[in-house]
């Protein structure tokens, strides 16, 4: 197709907003987590104008189709359909601030070309179980390991990270990559000690797709030291600082 002389690419994909920024005067941004096209970032002309047809498709969790034309870097949208919009994750203050973190950090975490039809699928799964009232900071955790999986730094859990042991109470060691059996507790000082309900939900996680993930009831004392794990391990292997991990965390502290 030919545009004045150029070509672009016409493009069709399923795909979620993931991010969206103001951009001029009445333009929008959007960042997509799409099904086969990784991230794609889409100029929405005229989104921020009371009247748009495209003011709704460009709100953060939306899940839609979108048809775009490609000349450079940046996607212009040419057509969209909400498919899904999300929309009770936007109006309850602590899903907002969970499904930003999930979002935020698919953004900040993965290249363009890291992020394949599997994390599509998960984010998809996790923002469906967040709107169904699934636990929040569980579902959240499932999440960073799919994360932590497809970037490569998913934790060793099966067997001791310094002597291969699986037959003594373990502890968990996030600079050292994952479970660190008692016999080794002083390769790391900071190492966690955990209790047997935490590894078993800490494996249960390596090995499930968000897909599957049911109403698990956790016990509060479990959930705390599944925070400090993944926390201290996302904080040491993918070295993020995000605005919403902040808010979540003042969230915590004031018990919204």
């Amino acid at each position: 197709m030919s545009d004045h002389g150029g070509y672009y690419m016409l493009y069709r994909v399923e795909g979620i907003v993931i991010r969206s920024m103001d951009y001029g005067e009445g333009n929008k941004i959007i960042t997509l987590c799409t099904k086969t096209n990784g991230k794609v970032g889409i100029l929405v002309r005229g989104a921020k104008k009371v009247k748009s047809r495209h003011a709704a498709i460009t709100q953060l969790f939306t899940y839609g189709e979108f048809v775009y034309f490609k000349t450079g870097q940046l996607g212009t949208l040419n057509q969209g359909e909400i498919l899904e919009s999300h929309h009770v994750l936007r109006e309850q203050l602590h899903l907002t601030a969970y499904a930003s973190y999930v979002a935020e950090l698919l953004d900040r975490g993965l290249e363009a070309g890291e992020i394949g039809a599997f994390l599509f699928e998960q984010l998809s799964a996790c923002l469906t179980a967040l709107e169904q009232g699934k636990d929040p900071q569980i579902t959240t955790h499932l999440f960073e390991m799919k994360m932590l999986q497809a970037a490569g730094y998913h934790p060793e859990l099966q067997t001791c990270v310094s002597c291969g042991r699986d037959d003594a109470p373990m502890l968990f060691s996030s600079r050292l990559g994952g479970t660190l059996c008692i016999h080794c507790k002083n390769r790391d000082p900071a190492a966690i000690i955990i209790s047997e309900g935490t590894l078993k939900l800490l494996r249960l996680f390596d090995r499930m797709d968000m897909r599957r993930l049911g109403n698990i009831a956790v016990k509060p004392e479990t959930k705390a030291q599944m925070k400090q794990c993944m926390r201290t391990f996302m904080d040491i292997h993918m070295g993020l600082h995000l605005k919403s991990q902040n808010f979540l965390d003042q969230m915590d502290k004031y018990n919204i």
